[in-house]
């Protein structure tokens, strides 16, 4: 799962970064502005966001988010545990809120209470569609029971691609997701693994129903129906 800090204090990001590190790809930002501008590429599970930062405040990238339909959940960091300032992020649409200093147990249970009750922690093992299982631990994928070797990312793509059925995703949501906004392969690369992941599976007799949205990105749709290869 992929997690946004946006956090001024460095040594604080830093820490909770290296003690999610084992559960989510992380990403931090320093301020409100840059942490806006990664929160509205719209690619993450969650956020930690900081209430008090240069240049926007929490409240104000969190305002920003919800106009735009963004609706990632968020975790409001703050040092002030008023009851005013705790309501003023709720209405705003915080899904939580957290007050410095805090355990890091505590960080945890809150973020794994927020992503459960929005339906983005998957608790099962295995994801399944149609006659696709993908083993989430393990990052091995059966078509009937047989396993299908894949490359590289490509079982990243196709779990990514699988969770968000019937939705556009564009190649740079889909690219920030899996190589990462720092990584220092370009944006064409999504093309080419899109093509790869659709004939390794095309190998196994499997017509994935990745469709493509010129100009845009990517769905997949579940409203396709299998190819002849497939139903048999």
């Amino acid at each position: 799962m992929k997690m946004l800090i946006i956090e001024d204090d460095k040594l604080l990001a830093e820490s909770i970064k290296d003690y999610l590190k084992d559960s989510f790809s992380v990403d931090l930002a320093k301020d409100g502005e840059e942490g806006l501008y990664e929160a509205e590429k719209d690619i993450y599970d969650l956020i930690l966001l900081d209430i008090m930062m240069p240049e926007m405040n929490g409240y104000e990238v969190l305002e920003a988010l919800r106009k735009q339909g963004i609706s990632t959940p968020v975790i409001m960091i703050t040092a002030k545990d008023g009851l005013e300032d705790k309501i003023k992020g709720l209405k705003l649409g915080a899904d939580d809120y957290i007050v410095k200093p805090f355990f890091r147990e505590e960080l945890l249970a809150r973020v794994e209470a927020v992503l459960r009750r929005s339906g983005r922690l998957l608790d099962i093992a295995t994801i399944k569609y149609r006659d696709l299982t993908l083993e989430r631990k393990t990052k091995r994928v059966f078509l009937r029971e047989k396993e299908i070797f894949l490359q590289g990312k490509q079982y990243d793509l196709l779990e990514y691609l699988i969770s968000n059925k019937d939705t556009i995703l564009t190649k740079e949501q889909i690219f920030d997701r899996i190589w990462g906004f720092d990584s220092d392969t370009m944006v064409s690369v999504v093309e080419v693994y899109v093509s790869n992941l659709r004939k390794a599976l095309k190998n196994y007799g499997y017509s994935l129903p990745i469709k493509t949205v010129r100009g845009l990105g990517y769905m997949f749709s579940v409203e396709e129906e299998p190819d002849e290869e497939e139903k048999a």
